[in-house]
């Protein structure tokens, strides 16, 4: 199959199309919702970019693709964008110090990123160097996290939370690092977890910066709300707590408990979610001063929400909650939790990592072909048995009944009778579907005349989908129009690049990149290079609701025809597997200048062949010799000719540099 290599000219849009917009392709799509403020379509029917929001320049995606296929990055491409990364920090800092100054909040607000979102070199110490100004600091969830967090975070006054199950070697390493000038803060998540506290502490002579994870009564929603609650995984329940204090007194560590903290789950899609948590986690914090705690800092967790379908909803895909909504949430409860017992207010402490990775990623991949269900009609013989008779006769009917004149006034409504007419040409076609699969399985039906029956039933469904109006139309009619989609056979691994899709019914937003001047005249959804059936993206970002079809354009043979996927910069590269042994993809991180222009900071090159076989305990240079041998075995028998044998190990060879993903060079 031939692959594309250019993106054509663009060309003036067909009469059809001549109606359709770069605009409506927008609103189609929902760009100018979930987009806002970094993605929109420009004149020329393309994704343009927007690095820093409304303040900066564009760039044109298409000829960004373009640019770097030149440099030989091929698709599929995952592109950063530092310049969102930077200003998705500055918006939520921008929002915080809004509210800080609006609720005259006489604390401050003192971030850190969750390395777990994405535990890229390049993210992390771009995160940590745009956050400098803000001492934005990092969270780390395990002892490989921890190692990252002290080996790149060098600012004394920059948080680092230390988070997940601990070990006494992880505390040990947080209480010596804090000799090193830096602020790890060990967060009890677990009652057995104070005496290791206690025992390194006494060991070493020294203490780290301590907090305690409260598991709060709070209710959570969506998709992470068991997250939460009496059974959640982490944090201490209350008798815990005060159980904590004590022991902590006991062993004169005290002084350096300063750190609450709590989490309600990953993607907050309800505001009132974290109003009633941060009610119960401000009484919480000024109960733990009162017995003698200092404290300092409260640590809200992440959650902070994304709306991947632009709707502004509580839904799973989305949230009813701005930024500074939720900025201003918690400073204005958190103040007022502690105002009533005369307590000094916390610095705030957020782990937004979703927030702000989501947007600064963009995975652009290529079709490679179509596939549907056969709609042509197959011209007709004498020899037709009478149940491919029947099924033409219905189709006749269908293509006469299509070209009828309205019904006159006074007769029923025009759409109910359509809809019974259609309703019985479908009833009637799967009946005669069905006699010929019967006469068929008895054999009195050839393989030929059933192909025909099967060709002429799905010409039936054609003619009845094009037909139905637009509202009322039976459940079994609607799913004509699904059964007729098209599927676009996609250029990467669904379990590698977007795992979430499939694992957790993740919603991403996934749109052409291109020709969005032009009317999308195909429904379809894609299937990926893996041979599994789960490997399939069939659910598609519909304001606030889910569509299983997605409007695309006609795929032509030898055109490129190149799709984004939007939002998915949090987890999904760390969370990728190897199945059928499809790796990473190369990934390029972009930064414009002001003048509009792009350079490349930093590429990482896609797995090849050779790198996921060694991954898999497979040794290619072992692997190659096999088959050497196996050459040489079949040229002495006379199976195979020196040239050919050559030219299979030669494929074999070139096969182990190159990209697990399909190509079009040799």
């Amino acid at each position: 199959m031939a692959l594309p290599t250019a993106i054509p000219s663009p060309s003036n849009p067909t009469v059809e199309g001549r109606s359709w917009s770069g605009a409506a392709s927008a609103a189609l799509y929902g760009v100018n919702k979930w987009g806002e403020p970094y993605f929109s379509v420009n004149e020329l029917g393309h994704i343009e970019v927007k690095p820093k929001g409304e303040r900066g320049p564009t760039i044109d995606l298409v000829e960004l693709v373009e640019g770097l296929q030149g440099r030989n990055l091929s698709l599929p491409l995952l592109i950063r964008f530092d310049n969102i990364l930077e200003d998705r920090l500055d918006h939520l800092h921008q929002a915080f110090a809004q509210a800080i100054k609006a609720y005259d909040y006489p604390g401050h607000y003192q971030g850190v990123f969750p390395v777990k979102c994405n535990q890229q070199r390049h993210v992390v110490e771009q995160l940590i160097e745009s956050g400098r100004r803000w001492n934005f600091g990092l969270e780390a969830g395990s002892k490989a996290e921890l190692l990252i967090a002290l080996s790149l975070l060098n600012d004394p006054k920059a948080l680092l939370i230390c988070n997940g199950y601990k070990d006494k070697r992880y505390i040990e390493t947080a209480i010596l690092a804090r000799r090193l000038g830096r602020q790890p803060v060990v967060v009890i998540e677990q009652p057995d977890e104070v005496e290791r506290i206690i025992s390194a502490s006494k060991e070493l002579g020294a203490a780290p910066l301590i907090g305690i994870r409260a598991k709060l009564s709070a209710r959570s929603t969506g998709r992470w709300g068991s997250s939460v609650g009496d059974k959640a995984k982490f944090g201490l329940a209350v008798p815990d707590i005060l159980a904590t204090v004590e022991a902590l007194r006991n062993a004169n560590l005290l002084t350096e408990l300063k750190l609450l903290h709590f989490h309600v789950g990953s993607q907050i899609n309800d505001i009132a979610v974290l109003k009633d948590a941060l009610q119960e986690a401000g009484q919480i914090y000024a109960a733990l001063c009162k017995l003698g705690a200092p404290m300092g800092y409260l640590d809200v967790g992440g959650g902070l929400g994304v709306d991947y379908d632009g709707s502004r909803t509580a839904t799973a895909a989305s949230k009813n909650y701005s930024l500074q909504n939720y900025a201003n949430d918690v400073v204005a409860t958190v103040r007022e939790s502690c105002e009533p017992w005369g307590i000094t207010v916390p610095t705030l402490v957020s782990e937004s990592g979703r927030a702000i990775a989501s947007h600064f990623s963009v995975l652009v991949f290529d079709i490679l072909g179509t596939g549907t269900v056969p709609r042509g009609i197959p011209n007709p013989t004498d020899s037709e048995p009478l149940t491919v008779r029947n099924l033409r006769f219905t189709l006749e009917s269908l293509i006469e009944h299509e070209s009828k004149p309205e019904q006159p006034a006074g007769e029923p409504s025009k759409d109910q009778r359509k809809l019974e007419k259609l309703q019985e040409a479908w009833n009637d076609a799967i009946k005669f579907k069905e006699d010929a699969l019967a006469a068929f399985r008895l054999g009195y039906l050839s393989l030929t005349d059933r192909a025909v029956a099967e060709q002429l039933t799905w010409a039936c469904a054609d003619r009845i989908a094009r037909q139905l109006p637009q509202t009322g139309v039976p459940e079994e009619l609607k799913a004509l129009r699904s059964a007729l989609a098209k599927t676009y056979y996609a250029n990467l691994s669904i379990f590698r690049s977007a795992p979430d899709t499939w694992a957790i019914d993740q919603l991403f937003p996934v749109m052409p990149i291109h020709r969005l001047n032009e009317r999308p005249n195909e429904l379809g959804s894609f299937a990926d290079l893996t041979c599994d059936s789960d490997g399939k993206l069939e659910r598609f970002v519909n304001s606030g609701k889910i569509k299983t079809l997605l409007e695309l354009h006609e795929f032509t043979p030898g055109q490129p025809y190149w799709i984004g996927m939007f939002l998915a910069g949090a987890y999904q590269e760390v969370m990728g597997n190897l199945h059928n042994l499809f790796g990473s993809t190369n990934a390029v991180n972009i930064r414009i200048n002001e003048n509009g222009e792009y350079q490349l900071d930093h590429v990482v090159k896609g797995d090849t062949n050779a790198q996921v076989l060694e991954a898999m305990e497979h040794n290619p240079s072992e692997l190659l010799e096999r088959l050497r041998v196996a050459s040489e075995t079949a040229i002495q028998s006379g199976q195979l000719n020196i040239q050919d044998a050559s030219r299979l190990m030669d494929h074999l060879e070139s096969s182990l540099r190159q990209t697990t993903y399909l190509t079009n060079k040799p």
